[in-house]
């Protein structure tokens, strides 16, 4: 037969049945259940976790590039006796976007926008270098101004006609291509970045009323298997 410990002056448990009586200790079946709640709430934690770094790092979501605003004040054809070249006066604002909450993007290569009248190019221009960091949700503008009396542009027969059909409406098809190579924080693979942005420019030569722009959305190219 037990005793209880609080009438033999015992404030240690022994056994169960004095766990069972004591006035000082814990049961057993108490410390049972705070231990198990204990491991039930760390494994909680513990997925809670998880799943925040996976959110965080395990998934990509590439930039959004649009151009917020475009104005041409010159576009002219010139052909000198080597090369078909254009005079133009060409400002825009461009925007790219980290949508990633947690994930910096670092440049692998320089990011350069590229401009093209009837899919040749006519102008590169760099945005930004490598090495340079984008942080997390946060969006950086470029604002670019680029003019050239005799920027080389290999038109042919077919482009000097699409630039005479064009000129004619004073609307000018102008495309911004975004190019270069990222790394995303976390990860180790080089993601290819490029993006087109297709312009509907009205040609508005200085002193003339400027001409409303409205933002164009890039569209991204297929990232790889690896992004």
């Amino acid at each position: 037969m037990c005793c209880c410990c609080c009438e033999c002056g015992c404030y240690e448990c022994y056994d169960a049945c004095c766990d069972r009586c004591c006035c000082g200790c814990v049961s057993y079946d108490t410390r049972e259940t705070i231990f198990y709640c204990a491991v039930c709430l760390l494994l909680v934690a513990a997925v809670v976790l998880l799943a925040v770094l996976l959110a965080a790092y395990g998934f990509i979501r590439h930039v959004s590039i649009t151009v917020e605003s475009a104005s041409l004040t010159r576009f002219n054809l010139s052909s000198p006796s080597e090369a078909t070249a254009l005079a133009y006066n060409l400002s825009l604002t461009l925007a790219v976007r980290n949508k990633n909450w947690a994930m910096s993007i670092k440049n692998t290569k320089d990011l350069e926008a590229g401009y093209s009248f009837d899919g040749q190019r006519f102008e590169r221009v760099k945005l930004a270098g490598e090495g340079e960091k984008h942080p997390a949700g946060k969006t950086r503008v470029y604002h670019l101004d680029s003019g050239s009396d005799n920027a080389y542009a290999a038109l042919g027969n077919a482009g000097v006609a699409e630039f005479k059909k064009e000129n004619a409406t004073g609307v000018f098809e102008v495309e911004v291509a975004v190019t270069g190579e990222v790394r995303y924080q976390a990860h180790y693979t080089k993601c290819k970045l490029a993006a087109t942005c297709p312009l509907k420019l009205q040609l508005a030569p200085p002193g003339t009323p400027a001409v409303v722009f409205q933002k164009v959305k890039c569209k991204l190219a297929a990232a790889d298997k690896n992004c």
